[in-house]
């Protein structure tokens, strides 16, 4: 617990700034890599610690906030390797649409990327939505170009067959 009484150090202060930015613009990409806002706040927070744990080298950076997404992707990447990649529960639970989402068409897109396991996911997500090369997705996952190509082509593959299911589809 911090001593309140105690002035922010100009470090801390520019952390401080840093984060209410950074919340923002990273909690989407969270929650398409989670699944979830909980996670995603979860992730997104854990995330932002071990960016404070460097914040003095990381604040004299360009981008800080390259760092941060590095971390995102690192932190949900180790997570999924550590559990096993199914819940087996007795009944499956109901789930309303995250908020901020609106509409059906995010509704059945977000079912969609769930559908997908989560390293083709993290592909699809960094490729089409933060709109990063073969290259950087590659280096961010730690994998080739390669495998960021053929895990990208075999996502949209199951994402088209996703979406053309009658019972996907959205009626207008």
């Amino acid at each position: 617990m911090t001593d309140q009484t105690q002035p922010l150090s100009a470090a801390d202060r520019s952390y401080v700034a840093f984060v209410e930015v950074a919340w923002q613009r990273h909690i989407r990409l969270a929650m398409l890599l989670a699944g979830d806002r909980w996670r995603a706040e979860e992730l997104l927070q854990d995330s932002l610690v071990k960016v404070y744990e460097r914040w003095r080298r990381l604040s004299r950076l360009d981008d800080p906030h390259a760092y941060l997404r590095r971390a995102l992707v690192n932190n949900h990447t180790s997570g999924w390797r550590r559990r096993r990649r199914e819940s087996l529960v007795a009944d499956v639970p109901e789930r309303a649409a995250p908020s901020g989402d609106v509409g059906p068409d995010a509704v059945v897109l977000r079912r969609a990327l769930m559908s997908l396991p989560a390293k083709q996911r993290a592909v699809v997500v960094l490729r089409h939505y933060e709109d990063l090369t073969e290259r950087e997705v590659a280096r961010l996952l730690g994998c080739s170009v390669g495998t960021v190509k053929s895990q990208n082509a075999r996502a949209l593959d199951k994402l088209r067959h996703f979406l053309d299911e009658p019972s996907h589809t959205v009626s207008r």
